[in-house]
């Protein structure tokens, strides 16, 4: 690969990297670990087509790879994790607690819809893309996609009032 294509490739991951792992783990149901890889796969798929699509629109393609390998992930029933005996240290408590806690309970929400809706819900309001985008990173009709976060939102909407929330 020529000289400035790995330095493009390079800028685009370093600008990008944290919005995509952001898609990653609200796709993966709030799993940083799980996230963390699945970007990284798609930035190696990215890196082997980045001649072809580094003109066009390489955000794009990254994020059409992370929903396919999001459902496929969501498939399987192992990813290679080994319980231990002993947990990690939690960090200690901070002043961000209620703004984490609520992030987690959203994350938990999205973790239980179904793979299609779960990535329709975060493309079109988490990443702001339009009906016609999400349809074409979902590969589907745009009145599919926009059932798919039409159902989604109204899950979690049940899914988020019939959690009791903490008093306090």
């Amino acid at each position: 690969m020529e000289r400035w294509g790995a330095d493009g490739f390079d800028a685009f991951v370093a600008a990008r990297w944290p919005a995509l792992l952001h898609v990653a783990r609200l796709l993966t149901g709030g799993d940083r670990q799980r996230a963390e890889d699945l970007v990284q796969e798609a930035l190696v798929k990215l890196w082997f087509a980045w001649p072809r699509i580094a003109e066009q629109a390489p955000e794009a393609y990254v994020r059409q790879v992370l929903v396919r390998m999001a459902a496929r992930s969501a498939r399987r029933r192992w990813w290679g994790e080994r319980p231990v005996e002993q947990l990690p240290d939690l960090p200690g408590p901070g002043d961000v607690s209620a703004a984490v806690a609520e992030r987690s309970r959203l994350e938990a929400a999205l973790a239980l819809l179904p793979p299609r809706q779960r990535a329709a819900v975060v493309l079109r309001y988490c990443e702001d893309l339009s009906e016609v985008q999400v349809a074409e990173t979902l590969g589907c009709p745009v009145g599919t996609a926009r059932s798919h976060a039409s159902r989604g939102v109204a899950r979690l909407r049940q899914i988020l009032s019939d959690t009791v929330r903490p008093v306090g």
